[in-house]
């Protein structure tokens, strides 16, 4: 079940970074992927540490998350690293996606909702995508809760397989799929050996 947005606002009123204040590192071994220019989603980008460094890139970024108070500190991110967010407050079960309108969307470590959620959750991903745009995704495997170092430790339905991500997105090439386990340093929240899956698809182009 997703938190109430309260809950979210009591999860980051601390004075720390909960997951830190670098990139991801799967997010920034894309890197050469990127261009300067594009346009991208970040997906529940919370205290902004992903969406900043993709504005640090050169791309024009849209953060989105449904807490108040981690956006706040985002806005400070931002600002410390000398670069522009264009960040939206908002329910992303209610949310009014864009459409077609993004080069790259990115969700780290999204896996608060269930399946139902989830797949309209990456349906409006794949929907926000231009033609040839890429969906950058990184989260959990079930073998995560052997090590309980971070996400939904209690909801093994939210987490990710291969095989769930390659019927997901079955109608994108997908580019990469990897699981592998490591360790991990991302603030408080996500420390230790980690059992994770990355997934790089792109949208097919439009035939004239």
């Amino acid at each position: 079940m997703t938190p109430e947005p309260n809950e979210w606002d009591q999860r980051f009123a601390v004075e720390d970074y909960l997951f830190g204040t670098e990139p991801n590192a799967f997010l920034r071994a894309q890197q050469p992927r990127l261009k300067p220019g594009w346009r991208a989603l970040a997906v529940a980008d919370g205290e902004g540490r992903n969406g900043v460094w993709l504005a640090q890139q050169g791309l024009d970024v849209l953060s989105v998350d449904g807490s108040s108070v981690a956006q706040e500190k985002a806005r400070k991110l931002a600002a410390s690293r000398g670069v522009k967010l264009t960040i939206e407050h908002a329910d992303l079960d209610t949310w009014a996606w864009p459409v077609g309108q993004m080069d790259v969307v990115v969700g780290i470590f999204i896996q608060f909702v269930g399946p139902s959620g989830r797949d309209k959750q990456f349906a409006n991903m794949k929907r926000a995508l231009k033609p040839g745009g890429m969906i950058l995704l990184e989260g959990y495997r079930p073998e995560q809760l052997r090590y309980g170092t971070g996400g939904p430790t209690k909801h093994i339905e939210n987490l990710y397989t291969e095989d769930l991500l390659r019927a997901a997105f079955a109608d994108m090439e997908i580019l990469s799929l990897t699981s592998y386990d490591a360790e991990i340093s991302e603030g408080t929240r996500h420390q230790g050996m980690s059992a994770l899956i990355d997934l790089v698809a792109r949208k097919a182009m439009n035939r004239s």
